[in-house]
């Protein structure tokens, strides 16, 4: 996409996100499958080689993935992953799913509100558990599981990232 044509795209977007401010907050999902025969987790990417591209609500077409969806799709796998590895080690037999939804308001990715975050406001991370193991065992499992999931700790974090350049 050249610069015109994403312009074009952008600018009644822009528009209507400066008029209806609340047209610019969208939720993005992920949701995963844990693997019955192995130590797996699911996750639909649409893609077997992802391509990355805009989000329609950002003037992309929606036929390239969205950065904010892998982002949370990283987060469902890891959390599936772990959880599977947990329950192995714990004996404990666990199927089913999870979900991850993302709350973000694109006017500031778009830079039309400085006051708008650039980022998930808020992601919710949830476990459809098909298990026999106790209340307790459940509760222990998904307090592991958020202990040792690296993407969820990374995410939870703050890290410092640092960032540099070169132009050839």
């Amino acid at each position: 996409m050249d610069r015109e044509t994403l312009r074009s795209v952008q600018r009644p977007l822009k528009e209507l996100y400066r008029e209806e401010p609340q047209a610019g907050c969208i939720v993005l999902e992920a949701s995963g499958k844990l693997g019955e025969e192995s130590l797996s987790c699911s996750v639909g990417t649409g893609q077997a080689m992802v391509r990355a591209g805009l989000h329609p609500s950002t003037g992309g077409d929606g036929s390239l993935a969205c950065s904010g969806d892998m982002l949370l799709q990283a987060l469902v796998a890891c959390a599936g992953v772990t959880l599977a590895a947990v329950a192995i080690n714990r004996s404990l037999n666990v199927s089913g799913s999870i979900h991850a939804s993302g709350e973000l308001d694109v006017r500031g990715t778009l830079g039309l509100d400085p006051l708008a975050p650039v980022g998930f406001k808020s992601i919710a991370l949830s476990f459809e558990l098909d298990t026999e193991a106790s209340d307790e065992e459940v509760a222990q499992l998904i307090e592991t599981t958020e202990k040792y999931c690296v993407v969820l700790q990374t995410l939870r974090s703050g890290l410092s990232i640092e960032v540099t350049s070169s132009a050839a």
